[in-house]
């Protein structure tokens, strides 16, 4: 119970990265843990959306680590920039991790596995937000190669409720469409009372 209490109050306690070094360990760590080229966009999203990066720290950061050689930038098949971890940025991350606080190292790589998730989430269900006179409707579809396996619209009385039932549904898309058809399996009519008949 205290370590809870104590990760709790560390986690609370996080601010912003304020050093150099210490970011570059990071971002280092991060590559390494996603072990695969990253779109320049995608990594800018994820280490912001953090809070515990600033824009000015973040492109300091890159651009110490590209011209001393512990990533790589380059275009991918669509011509997207993209990063890759060198060599020397792997020992980096290997030898460093240390050195950056475990509560950043978790707040990072947490975000990237989230990020891809909700990415892979949006290929496998579109939603969208119809506008209503008296409310937004929330439509979500799983596609598939023959059809939709699910095609569904729901009523939501504003666009903040609709957001938040569109983020819902595309936190874990599987887990949704599985509760839709265990629901319907399970859904039964009402019983009646006839004993005074």
């Amino acid at each position: 119970m205290q370590e809870e209490n104590i990760r709790k109050m560390t986690e609370l306690a996080d601010t912003e990265v304020k050093d150099l070094p210490t970011l570059n360990i990071l971002i280092c760590y991060l590559l390494y843990k996603i072990d695969k080229p990253v779109e320049a966009e995608q990594l800018y999203e994820i280490a912001i959306g953090t809070g515990i990066i600033n824009y000015f720290m973040y492109q300091d950061s890159i651009g110490y680590l590209i011209e001393n050689g512990l990533i790589e930038a380059s275009a991918d098949d669509s011509g997207k920039e993209q990063y890759k971890l060198c060599r020397k940025g792997i020992e980096c991350a290997k030898q460093l991790k240390k050195y950056a606080p475990k509560s950043y190292r978790d707040k990072l790589v947490l975000a990237a596995l989230r990020y891809f998730a909700r990415r892979k989430a949006e290929k496998a269900v579109k939603v969208e937000y119809i506008p209503a006179d008296n409310g937004c409707y929330v439509r979500a579809r799983c596609p598939d190669i023959e059809g939709d396996l699910l095609d569904l619209k729901l009523f939501a009385p504003d666009m903040t409720q609709a957001k938040v039932i569109g983020e819902r549904i595309l936190a874990n898309p599987s887990g949704f469409y599985g509760k839709l058809i265990e629901l319907a399996l399970s859904n039964e009519e009402p019983t009646y009372d006839l004993t005074d008949n």
